[in-house]
């Protein structure tokens, strides 16, 4: 996960690759839709296949995390 980087000032704070402009919302969205890595790698040069991998590692970690709703 240590190609995830957030910075505050890039792209409104959001998960991107490796301190570039592609967020891992995009490659995940791109995967739904049914694009192949190979697609993604030749619509994306500067991507490689461990940052694909990282965006799925990173959202899986998401998912992970516990959502704790206070009793009403």
């Amino acid at each position: 996960l240590d190609r995830i980087t957030i910075e505050p000032g890039k792209m409104g704070g959001r998960p991107c690759i490796r301190r570039m402009r592609i967020r891992v919302t995009d490659v995940l969205e791109m995967l739904a839709g049914g694009a192949t890595q190979e697609q993604i790698l030749a619509d994306f040069p500067d991507l490689e296949a461990d940052d694909i991998r990282a965006s799925l590692a990173y959202a899986v970690a998401q998912l992970g995390n516990p959502i704790i709703v206070p009793a009403e």
